[in-house]
């Protein structure tokens, strides 16, 4: 894992995978497999996100989506490939995160790249050691490291984690799991790119 690139492609995976159903339990802003991501948690990750952005001068409109959205299908993604990971025995140490983080410059450097991504700076290191495990399962999964095996991995990674239900509070939004949100719910409107 020489860049965050790795990283990067692998989380943005989950996209491919995440599906929508409902309804969901009260003060959930999502199901994912048998682990509820609570508003609360939602709501405090959003402010992360939204003060990070602000003090790097980023634009919510990098993001593509309303900032809800995108830290609650961040939020799912982390959740489902922990699962998944977990699943298949895919270990993460504190001391490989570290070693990334290292490689990547520090832990300051590596939170600018990340959250050029979405990901506020208080979940780097969770959200970096998903995306480590993603990195492996598709390694095991397609037999090496080459194209074709990456290939391999990518298609297995998704038949796996489309095996995960996942459930969308309705008032975040609509999710087509083969085009995203396709509406903003409560939120706000979705920008021209993130319709499609």
């Amino acid at each position: 894992m020489k860049s965050i690139r790795v990283a990067v492609a692998a989380a943005a995976l989950a996209v491919a995978v995440s599906a929508c159903s409902s309804p969901v339990e009260a003060g959930a802003a999502a199901i994912v497999g048998n682990e509820r991501i609570a508003a609360s948690d939602l709501n405090t990750h959003v402010k992360q996100l939204e003060e990070a952005l602000a003090k790097a001068k980023i634009p919510q409109s990098q993001l593509q989506l309303p900032v809800t959205q995108y830290a609650l299908l961040q939020m799912v993604n982390v959740e489902q490939f922990r699962q998944l990971a977990d699943k298949a025995g895919a270990k993460v140490t504190d001391g490989e995160i570290d070693q990334f983080i290292a490689a990547q410059g520090g832990l300051a450097a590596l939170e600018q790249k990340t959250l050029a991504q979405g990901v506020p700076p208080g979940y780097t290191r969770q959200w970096l050691g998903t995306s480590i495990a993603i990195s492996k399962l598709m390694q095991q999964y397609g037999g090496g490291t080459d194209q074709a095996a990456q290939q391999r991995g990518q298609e297995r990674l998704v038949k796996e984690a489309a095996d995960i239900k996942i459930t969308y509070s309705p008032r975040y939004g609509t999710f087509d799991p083969s085009k995203g949100f396709v509406d903003a719910g409560r939120f706000g409107k979705l920008s021209p790119a993130a319709q499609g």
